[in-house]
């Protein structure tokens, strides 16, 4: 029944699907896992790098983890050239604005952006939809930190913690029952959120904890994952992109919460 439908991002099943969107969604599923978690202190994120042959000359360090902006950065999950074309687009979109208006574009803006060119992908004949899922952590003045996912249909959502990829089921149910909410007091008749219980400590370990159960390897190490962390310094924005022999510090510091996944 699909084939009848699935040649053309434009043309509706009979039960209102398109096909072309819902492939372009399964082949993220096979991707790499990525995972954001937000902290009151800020954001990590993490991917999980492609096993490379040893005989390339050269590697890229980054392929899964992009600085869109100085106050956004992403984690992809997909086809590695369409993440390329939509990151080169933000870039500009971001750098129009700062040009404009004298300050970082909104995150949220600028997801938005990003999400309405994977939408016009979907809607014009000649055309596929962007085979790559987002994750974007950024901060900025209005909102503070802020985590988005974004999916090849153009959607996107605001998370406290998520993941996109591979296992990505496993990641999620994870997330749900390690991940430390928002604390809540009374306050007379009303009742006001006080922040996050998370700091960057938790959300690190947290990130490492997933990795473990989601990842289908013997062991962590740095040749297999990237890690990222937006803070604030002096009130500014700061993206650390870590290296190898950080990654390694990592790992080793919460060998704790990953020894378990060893001995499956």
């Amino acid at each position: 029944m699909a084939r009848r439908y699935d040649s053309r991002t434009t043309i509706f099943s009979p039960e209102g699907r398109l096909y072309q969107v819902e492939y372009a969604m399964e082949a993220i599923s096979h991707a790499g896992t990525v995972i954001g978690v937000l902290s009151k202190d800020g954001i990590v994120l993490a991917a999980e790098r492609q096993a490379t042959s040893n005989l390339l000359e050269q590697s890229v360090d980054n392929e899964k983890i992009y600085e869109m902006n100085e106050n956004v950065v992403a984690g992809v999950a997909g086809h590695a050239a369409d993440a390329n074309i939509l990151i080169n687009q933000s870039r500009i979109v971001a750098q129009r604005y700062l040009l404009k208006y004298d300050s970082p574009i909104p995150v949220e803006q600028l997801v938005r952006n990003l999400c309405d060119l994977k939408q016009g992908y979907t809607q014009h004949g000649g055309l596929r939809p962007f085979g790559v899922a987002f994750l974007c952590a950024g901060w900025d003045s209005a909102l503070g930190f802020q985590l988005y996912q974004s999916d090849p249909a153009g959607n996107y959502s605001s998370w406290k913690a998520t993941c996109i990829g591979e296992n990505n089921n496993n990641a999620q149910s994870i997330l749900k029952q390690e991940y430390k909410d928002d604390d809540k007091e009374e306050s007379g008749p009303n009742v006001k959120s006080v922040g996050s219980q998370m700091t960057m400590d938790d959300a690190l370990k947290l990130t490492c904890q997933v990795l473990s159960k989601t990842i289908d390897t013997a062991k962590l190490s740095s040749e297999k994952l990237e890690f990222a962390t937006l803070t604030l310094k002096s009130g500014k924005p700061c993206i650390h992109v870590y290296t190898s022999s950080e990654i390694d510090e990592v790992l080793k510091t919460y060998e704790s919460v990953i020894k378990p996944a060893d001995n499956q």
